[in-house]
């Protein structure tokens, strides 16, 4: 039940779908009061939402810092989770990434660069309805793809979302002797916060490697501020979704 809810009530209160109810009720109002009022409050959360230098502002504060490679101790298992492939897509004689690449790409130079042995996939289809296609095996296709030997990459392909896979990567590392030290947990930067608390609440307090950056780093000029950005918004979505998911998470006791 926790699996669906979280996947069909977040949409609620997504930036987009708020803006749209508060313009829509102005719409169909019979209150020219209340009509002005949620008509306004519409258009001040459609400016703010669509702002690059609140959107951006607000990912980076969220998103966890890089670690710079000349930084970094070797591990022994590089703990990568999936989330970046695009399903159904057709033909399937290839393999479709998302936004999330970096988590394989950066995965792959980590092992290249001698800074992990192993990698550990985790991550089967976190979609309503399991059409079949595991995400950790194509990751495991693409890496091997990239020069990785088959014989170094694990795979945990039936977990559905971040709690599960704390618990069944838990598992996994127990059995085959590792310590909680001897790993690296490879995501999204945006998705880090609550990666790592599922993993420690799991047991498991292991090291982190964030990938994957959505907030720009650079000098912000006159129209991040004035002028209404699409990307803006796609931000804003990102985040309210993580937020959601961490509260979520913290209130099903999974954190």
């Amino acid at each position: 039940m926790f699996f669906v809810l979280s996947k069909t009530v977040s949409f609620l209160v997504m930036p987009f779908t708020i803006v749209f109810i508060l313009l829509l009720c102005s719409g169909i109002s019979k209150s020219p009061r209340w009509r002005k009022r949620l008509f306004w409050a519409g258009m001040i959360l459609l400016f703010f939402f669509a702002n690059e230098f609140t959107a951006n502002e607000a990912m980076k504060a969220w998103e966890t810092e890089p670690i710079a490679y000349r930084d970094m101790r070797p591990y022994k298992l590089g703990i990568v989770l999936t989330g970046a492939m695009i399903p159904e897509r057709q033909p399937d004689d290839r393999i479709y990434f998302g936004r999330g690449a970096d988590r394989v790409v950066h995965t792959v130079q980590l092992y290249k660069l001698g800074l992990i042995e192993k990698i550990l996939v985790s991550g089967g289809s976190g979609r309503l309805v399991d059409i079949g296609e595991k995400e950790a095996d194509d990751f495991k296709k693409a890496m091997i793809l990239m020069g990785v030997p088959d014989s170094a990459i694990m795979v945990e392909n039936w977990t559905r979302n971040t709690h599960e896979s704390a618990h069944e990567v838990k598992k996994i590392v127990d059995s085959t002797g590792y310590a909680a030290s001897d790993c690296l947990l490879i995501t999204s930067a945006f998705h880090m916060r609550r990666s790592l608390a599922c993993y420690e609440k799991a047991g498991l307090p292991v090291a982190t490697f964030s990938t994957d950056f959505y907030g720009r780093e650079g000098t912000y000029y006159p129209d991040a501020f004035l002028i209404p950005r699409v990307e803006a918004f796609i931000l804003w979505h990102r985040l309210v979704r993580e937020w959601v998911g961490f509260a979520a998470y913290w209130a099903a006791g999974y954190i």
